[in-house]
């Protein structure tokens, strides 16, 4: 009774539907109570994180490279590119990420995308959405990188097209979550320099040929979890303008976070 009691302040001029949903979210967050997106702490409002865990997390937020999302020091401008970009360009136009790959950014990754917490899309979608606007406005068509069949099976949902979807819904722009296919079962990338990388991509996707008409003169966002070289997405953009795109932008979840790290 104190549940129903504490539930009525405030939702008696609401519509009877949206009072009982009210009663109901209440009712589940007390006896399940909300846990933080990336450890088993505790939080005051579903889809958040502890205190820890928001000082661990680093948003890209302020000037970021124009292509890849990787924050820019110094007196960057919004039109910039890291240095990285303008040594390798990628293949793609503009680019944008919420979250930078370390720290809780990265654990919440790791769990999204293989450990079956499907009700992580929302919030990280919604992350997504403010980071990436810009591509968003100017997106015809949303596409996700594809998995290849096997790893499908495995994994049992594509977080990319989980996320594609999501981001569909919130700008209502449409999704094509089949529009690419990987024809080739790709190796694990980890520890590969950037020509392993390219090597292991080449060749690896293709346009669904019952979705070809919908490529050609579009703007195509591409949505990928994590973006670390770059050589998937530069594969899946080629491919995109291969069969008739005009321009092919890519916003991911999270980015590597110092990219000249990595080996060239």
């Amino acid at each position: 009774m104190h549940v129903i009691s504490s539930l009525k302040t405030g939702i008696g001029r609401l519509p009877l539907g949206a009072s009982l949903a009210a009663i109901r979210s209440g009712i589940v967050d007390t006896i399940y109570p909300p846990r933080c997106l990336a450890c088993p702490e505790y939080t005051d409002t579903a889809h958040g994180l502890c205190p820890a865990c928001w000082r661990d997390t680093v948003f890209v937020s302020g000037t970021a490279c124009v292509k890849c999302g990787v924050p820019l020091m110094g007196e960057a401008t919004a039109e910039d590119l890291c240095e990285r970009c303008q040594r390798h360009p990628p293949a793609w136009d503009f680019g944008a990420a919420a979250l930078i790959y370390q720290g809780a950014g990265r654990r919440m990754v790791l769990q999204f995308k293989h450990g079956d917490r499907l009700d992580m899309v929302r919030p990280l979608a919604a992350w997504m959405a403010a980071a990436g606007a810009r591509q968003i406005a100017a997106a015809d068509i949303i596409v996700p990188v594809p998995l290849h069949w096997r790893r499908l099976l495995r994994r049992r949902y594509n977080q990319s097209a989980e996320l594609a979807r999501r981001l569909s819904q919130l700008s209502s722009k449409p999704a094509a979550v089949d529009l690419l296919e990987r024809r080739r079962l790709t190796i694990p990338q980890e520890g590969m320099d950037r020509a392993a990388r390219a090597a292991n991509q080449a060749g690896a996707f293709a346009v669904a040929p019952r979705r070809a008409a919908e490529v050609k003169g579009r703007n195509i966002l591409l949505i990928d979890d994590v973006l670390t070289s770059g050589a998937t997405l530069s594969n899946c953009a080629e491919t995109l303008r291969g069969a008739g795109a005009t321009r092919v932008d890519i916003l991911v979840l999270a980015r590597v976070a110092f990219a000249d790290s990595l080996p060239i």
